[in-house]
C-alpha cells in the first residue's frame, strides 16, 4: 500500500468473516422473507389480492387510453434503459472489480426464473420496432427475468455508489406497482416474483463479495497516526473485524540505527456499535441509575472516552498503555492507534508481586475518583513491581460509590483466584477499611459482577461465595445480604408473570359465573360449607407427604400453608410447574441443600403417582361394568399415535449422541437417584405410611369436595362413582397446555358425570362449585400468602 508517498506494507486478511456481516445477513434474511411472502400470496390469497387491485385501479385510474398509454411507453423505456444506466455510472466510477459480482448477479437472476420442467427456456426478448412500440417494451417492464435482473444488480452496485443515485433507480423500478395500477388495473404477480428473487440474489451476491464499509480504509489511519508523529512503515493483521475490531500492529518508520517503535491499531467498521448500544441501554433499563455510564451513542465517543481515560489513569502514572491517535476515517469507520501494553501480566507474575501491591494501585484511582470497571488479570501488567492497569472500554471518571464497590468485588475475585481468598480479603481490607470490602462483598453475585469478569476466573460459582465466607469472617459480620442493583428483582418478574397468568387462566371461568350465580339459588349451603372443609385436607395430605420426603427437616405448619400458595403458582403456570418450583424454593430455604430439596420433592411426586394409579385402579373395580366409561378411553387410531409418537421419541433420543449424553448425564442420575430413595423408603414402614396416606389424602380430599358440591346442587352420585371421576378427569386434563388445566378440567368432569348418569343441570353448577372450592379460593389466597412468605424469607 502507497500513502502519500511511501510504501507501508500490510500482511494478513483484512477481510469481515461471513458470519461476522450482521448487515448484509441482516438484509440476506429479509430478501428470503420477502420471497416466501410473495411466493405463498401468489399461491393463497392471489384472487383477493386481485380484487383489492382493481379496486384501488378505480380509484387512482383517472387517466385517458392515450395518457395511459404514454406513461406506459416513457417508463417502458426507462426500465429498458437503467440496467444500463448503472452500468455507466460504475464504469464512470471506476468500480472495475464490481463488474464482476454485477454480471454474476445478472445472470444467476435470469437464470433462476428460466429454468422450467423441459429444461431451460431462455428469454425472448428483441428489438424489432417493426411492430408496436408499447409491443417491444412490455416484453421486458412485464418480463420477471428482466425485473428481477434489475433488482440484482441494483442490490450489488447500490452499496458502491452515492446514495442519491441509488434511491432514486430503486424508486423507478419500485414505480411498476403504481404505473401498472393506473394502465392496466392488476399489477402482474410474475413481476412480484421476479422483484423478490432479484433480491434475494442480489444480498446473496453482496454478501459473498461484500460492501464497501468492508474496505478498511488504512490509508487514512496511517495518515491520522502520522499528523500524531507515528510514522507507520508496516502493519500486520492481528485480528479481523467481527465481534470486537479489527487489530492490528503497527511497526514505526525510524533511522536505521534507531529501536522502531510499535503500536497497536484497532479499527471499528460503521455498523459495530449497534451491539454495544444495545448492550448499554438494556443495562440502563434493567439496573439503577447509580449502576450505569451514560449511554455512549456513537463509536466515536465510545472509542474518545477510551482514549480520554487512557490519559487521566496516565496522568496518575497508573496506566500501562498511551493513546496514539483517534480519529473518524471514511465510510464510518474508526481508528483508536495506543502503545501496546508494557510489563508482564499479573496472571504471569503473581507470585513474584505482593496481593497489597495490587490493591495499592488501585486505591489509586479510587483517590481520583476513578473506576476501572474491568479488573480482570490480564487488564493488570506489573512494570518494575508496581501494577498498572489497561483497558479502560468501562472506566469511568467520577465514578459513584457502586462503581468504585463493584471495583472492589471484581479485584476480589480476582486476587482470590491468583493468591486465594485469606490473603485477597486481608489485602483489601488492610488499604480500604472493613466498610467498603463489606459493602463490595454484597455485589459478588452474578448481576452485579459482569460475565467477562467472571469467565476470567476458574471458577466463578465457588468464587464468590468463598469470598463472602472470607469477608463474615475477617469483619466479623453476622450475614452479608446480596445488594439490589436492579429496577425490578427476580421475584417481581415472577409475580408479574403470574398474575398475567392468572388473569388469562381466569377470563373463561369469569364468563360463565352470571349463570353459575343463578343457578347458586336453590343450592344447599351446608354441604357447599362442608365442600369447602374437605377441600382443605388436600393440603393437609400434600404437606405431610412432602414433609415425611423432607425427614421432616421443615416446620409442618409453615409447609400447610406454603400448599395454598402452591396452588396459585401450579394454576398459574402450565403443567404445574410453578408449583414443583415453590415447594422446592421452600425446602433450600428451610435449610436442604438444592440436590436434597429437589430429590425430596420428585419422591413425593413419584409416590404421588403410584398411589393415584393404586386408587384409580382400586376404585375402578370397584365401579365394575355398571357404568359407560368409553368416553374416557381414546380410539385405537389415538393409541397408536400416541404410541408411534413415543417410540420416535425414544429412537430419537438413542440416536441423536447430544440427546443420548443428555439422558446418560442428566436424567438417568436423576431417575436412579429416585428409584434408591424409593427402595430406602420401602424400609422405613412408618414413614412410607405418612407419605401414601398423605398421598391418598390429596386425591380423595378432591374428591370429596367435588362430592359434597354435587350433593349441594341436589345430585345423587356414589362417592366411589364421583372419585373415579375425579382421578380420570384429572388425569386426561393434565395433558392440557392451559395453566391449571382450566377448561380442560371443567370438561373432563362434566363429561364423566353425565358418563355415570348425573344430569347436566346438576354436572354444570356442582363442577364450578368444586373449581370455587379447591382452585379459584386457594388461587386468590395464594397471591398474599406468597407474599407473605418472600417477607419472611421463606421462599
Amino acid at each position: 500500500m502507497r500513502v502519500d508517498g511511501q510504501d507501508v506494507a500490510v500482511s494478513g486478511s483484512l477481510l469481515q468473516p461471513l458470519t461476522r456481516r450482521t448487515n448484509d445477513i441482516l438484509r440476506l434474511a429479509l430478501a428470503g422473507v420477502f420471497l416466501v411472502v410473495i411466493v405463498t400470496s401468489s399461491l393463497i390469497t392471489r384472487y383477493e389480492w386481485e380484487a383489492l387491485e382493481r379496486s384501488i385501479s378505480e380509484i387512482v385510474g383517472v387517466l385517458s387510453p392515450t395518457q395511459s398509454n404514454t406513461v406506459y411507453l416513457i417508463y417502458g423505456v426507462a426500465i429498458l434503459a437503467l440496467p444500463f444506466v448503472i452500468l455507466i455510472g460504475l464504469i464512470v466510477s471506476r468500480q472495475w472489480k464490481l463488474l464482476g459480482a454485477y454480471a454474476a448477479a445478472g445472470l444467476i437472476a435470469i437464470l433462476s426464473l428460466s429454468i422450467t420442467g423441459n429444461g431451460i427456456a431462455a428469454p425472448r426478448w428483441h428489438f424489432d420496432l417493426t411492430e408496436r412500440l408499447d409491443t417491444v417494451l412490455s416484453q421486458f417492464l412485464d418480463d420477471p427475468r428482466w425485473i428481477a435482473m434489475l433488482a440484482a444488480v441494483l442490490t450489488v452496485s447500490g452499496p458502491w455508489l452515492p446514495a442519491r443515485w441509488r434511491h432514486w433507480w430503486w424508486a423507478l423500478l419500485l414505480a411498476f406497482v403504481p404505473i401498472h395500477l393506473v394502465v392496466s388495473a392488476v399489477v402482474p404477480a410474475r413481476s412480484l416474483l421476479g422483484l423478490a428473487v432479484g433480491w434475494f440474489v442480489g444480498a446473496l451476491v453482496v454478501l459473498v463479495v461484500g460492501t464497501p464499509a468492508l474496505e478498511v480504509p488504512l490509508d487514512g489511519a496511517v495518515r491520522a497516526m502520522a499528523r500524531r508523529g507515528f510514522q507507520v512503515r508496516a502493519l500486520k493483521v492481528v485480528r479481523p473485524a467481527g465481534q470486537g475490531p479489527l487489530m492490528l500492529d503497527a511497526t514505526e518508520r525510524t533511522s536505521d540505527d534507531a529501536e522502531p517503535g510499535t503500536a497497536i491499531v484497532e479499527l471499528y467498521g460503521p455498523h459495530q456499535r449497534g451491539g454495544g448500544f444495545l448492550r448499554q441501554f438494556w443495562s440502563k433499563l434493567r439496573l439503577r441509575d447509580s449502576e450505569t455510564a451514560p449511554i455512549q451513542t456513537s463509536m466515536r465517543r465510545a472509542v474518545e472516552h477510551r482514549a480520554l481515560m487512557a490519559l487521566a489513569v496516565g496522568d496518575l502514572g497508573m496506566a500501562n498503555t498511551s493513546p496514539i491517535a483517534v480519529a473518524t476515517l471514511d465510510r464510518g469507520w474508526t481508528v483508536y492507534a495506543h502503545k501496546p501494553a508494557c510489563g508482564t501480566p499479573l496472571d504471569d507474575c503473581a507470585d513474584a508481586i505482593p496481593v497489597a501491591r495490587v490493591w495499592d494501585s488501585l486505591a489509586v484511582l479510587h483517590s481520583q475518583q476513578i473506576s476501572h470497571g474491568d479488573l480482570r488479570g490480564k487488564a493488570i501488567t506489573v512494570v518494575d513491581g508496581t501494577p498498572l492497569f489497561g483497558g479502560f472500554a468501562h472506566a469511568e471518571y467520577g465514578a459513584s460509590d457502586a462503581h468504585l464497590h463493584t471495583d472492589i468485588a471484581q479485584l476480589l475475585m480476582t486476587t482470590t483466584d491468583l493468591y486465594g481468598a485469606p490473603k485477597a480479603v486481608a489485602a483489601a481490607i488492610t488499604v480500604f477499611g472493613f466498610e467498603p470490602v463489606l459493602a463490595a462483598s454484597r455485589r459478588l453475585t452474578k448481576t452485579a459482577v459482569p460475565k467477562r469478569v467472571r469467565m476470567s476466573v476458574r471458577d466463578a460459582g465457588t468464587v464468590m461465595p468463598t469470598v463472602r465466607d472470607e469477608v463474615k469472617r475477617q469483619t466479623g459480620a453476622d450475614q452479608i445480604k446480596t445488594t439490589t442493583i436492579t429496577r425490578f428483582t427476580r421475584n417481581q418478574l415472577i409475580q408479574m408473570v403470574l398474575l398475567v397468568a392468572l388473569v388469562y387462566v381466569a377470563y373463561p371461568f369469569i364468563s360463565s359465573v352470571p349463570v353459575f350465580f343463578s343457578e347458586l339459588r336453590s343450592a344447599n349451603w351446608w354441604w357447599a360449607l362442608a365442600g369447602l372443609a374437605v377441600s382443605a385436607l388436600k393440603y393437609l395430605g400434600a404437606a405431610a407427604a412432602l414433609w415425611a420426603c423432607a425427614d421432616r427437616l421443615v416446620s409442618f405448619r409453615d409447609l400447610t400453608i406454603m400448599q395454598v400458595a402452591n396452588t396459585f403458582a401450579a394454576t398459574t403456570t402450565p403443567a404445574g410447574v410453578g408449583g414443583l418450583a415453590l415447594s422446592t424454593r421452600f425446602l433450600q430455604k428451610g435449610g436442604l441443600g438444592a440436590l436434597r430439596a429437589t430429590t425430596a420433592v420428585a419422591l413425593q411426586q413419584s409416590v404421588q403417582v403410584i398411589t393415584h394409579i393404586t386408587l384409580l385402579i382400586f376404585f375402578s373395580a370397584a365401579v365394575g361394568v355398571s357404568a359407560d366409561l368409553s368416553r374416557f378411553v381414546p380410539s385405537a387410531t389415538v393409541l397408536y399415535l400416541i404410541a408411534g409418537a413415543a417410540l420416535g421419541a425414544v429412537g430419537i433420543f438413542l440416536f441423536v449422541p447430544k440427546l443420548r449424553r443428555w439422558l446418560a448425564t442428566a436424567v438417568r442420575p436423576r431417575v436412579k437417584e429416585v428409584a434408591n430413595d424409593l427402595i430406602a423408603l420401602a424400609r422405613e414402614p412408618r414413614r412410607l405410611a405418612v407419605i401414601v396416606l398423605g398421598c391418598a389424602t390429596t386425591t380423595l380430599g378432591g374428591a370429596l369436595a367435588l362430592w359434597a358440591s354435587i350433593e349441594a346442587f341436589g345430585g345423587d352420585a356414589s362417592f366411589v362413582t364421583v372419585t373415579i371421576v375425579t382421578m380420570i378427569g384429572g388425569t386426561l386434563a393434565s395433558a392440557a397446555p392451559t395453566p391449571g388445566g382450566v377448561g380442560a378440567v371443567e370438561a373432563a368432569l362434566i363429561g364423566g358425570l353425565a358418563a355415570f348418569g348425573v344430569p347436566a343441570a346438576v354436572a354444570v353448577p356442582a363442577v364450578l362449585l368444586y373449581r370455587i372450592l379447591t382452585c379459584w379460593l386457594p388461587v386468590f389466597l395464594g397471591w398474599p400468602i406468597m407474599r407473605w412468605l418472600t417477607r419472611k424469607d421463606m421462599i
